[in-house]
């Protein structure tokens, strides 16, 4: 009975990294921005995305700290209670951001379809090469 080959995936993760290697932006403060735009606070988003309000809060002023702007203006209390919007800075941080994950999720599915969505039994053992 012949084998049944398989489809495979590949996943991808990127993320932004200072000079020493510490998160500056990725797909989880993504996701807080995206949430705080959707409802308009950080503890709204936060209680969506099923985090605390200091988690998001922190990883949003080491994200500002790390860029030298704000993401974020911020309207405290008041009779209508208090809210957060992102700065234009942001909206433009987030749109090339998901651009360039599209960029490389595509490119990479592309690479990974050509070289490893095939039959690898019919492929030459390159790691079995004779000197």
């Amino acid at each position: 009975m012949p084998k049944k080959s398989k489809k495979l995936a590949i996943k991808s993760k990127i993320w932004i990294e200072d000079e020493k290697g510490a998160m500056v932006f990725g797909l989880g403060r993504l996701r807080i921005l995206g949430a705080i735009e959707k409802y308009g606070s950080i503890l709204a988003a936060s209680k969506s995305l099923n985090m605390s309000y200091r988690a998001a809060w922190g990883k949003i002023k080491v994200t500002e700290h790390c860029l030298g702007k704000p993401l974020l203006t911020r309207q405290v209390g008041g009779i209508s209670g208090g809210g957060s919007q992102l700065t234009p800075f942001a909206k433009a941080l987030v749109k090339k951001f998901e651009h360039l994950q599209s960029l490389v999720e595509r490119e990479v599915d592309l690479f990974f379809d050509e070289h490893f969505n095939v039959d690898l039994d019919d492929q030459p053992d390159l790691t079995d090469k004779k000197s």
